[in-house]
């Protein structure tokens, strides 16, 4: 699975815009944070196709991508049933700016729009299909797990212990 499957087309555009960084810097930054982003998607998956429609469904990554202002507090509200507390959110900006080399107040940043893109991308995608949200994420992290690469770097690596095994090196300390 590669970063253009996680994320609509022109979705890292519309981040290094919506941040004003280059787009580099938004694929760096956003591979770093995907797999805490999925993982705790993965571990809420029970109520987060719920939660991700109530936020917009597929329009969250459309009002990204989409000409009118992004509104943030959807994707703040959306991190919120994803990780539970602004705490771990933090905690997750801290570990990807420790990969990435990025500065951990822009990873902070970018979390809400990235999530709003990944849910809202993975709703789009998941319409009508049986299992619907729940089930392309299975098989997004499925295919993480198996070392799947995004821009030449390992997207999944720290998946591989289940779901949610990098939110549970973050909240555990190890890293």
């Amino acid at each position: 699975m590669n970063l253009n499957d996680l994320l609509p087309n022109g979705g890292i555009e519309a981040l290094a815009s919506q941040l004003g960084v280059p787009a580099e810097q938004a694929r760096r930054g956003a591979e770093a944070l995907l797999p805490s982003v999925l993982g705790g998607m993965g571990d809420n998956s029970a109520g987060l196709e719920t939660h991700v429609d109530a936020l917009g469904g597929a329009e969250l990554a459309q009002n990204v991508v989409g000409a009118e202002p992004t509104q943030i507090d959807r994707g703040n509200q959306l991190l919120g049933g994803i990780f539970g507390s602004k705490d771990v959110s933090r905690q997750v900006a801290g570990h990807a700016a420790e990969s990435s080399g990025l500065d951990p107040a822009l990873l902070k940043q970018m979390l809400p729009i990235l999530a709003m893109l990944v849910a809202g991308h993975l709703s789009g995608r998941s319409g009508g299909q049986q299992g619907g949200l729940g089930g392309i994420l299975g098989s997004v992290l499925g295919g993480l797990g198996g070392g799947a690469t995004a821009g030449g770097g390992a997207l999944g690596g720290g998946l591989g212990g289940g779901l949610g095994g990098i939110l549970g090196s973050i909240l555990g300390g190890r890293r």
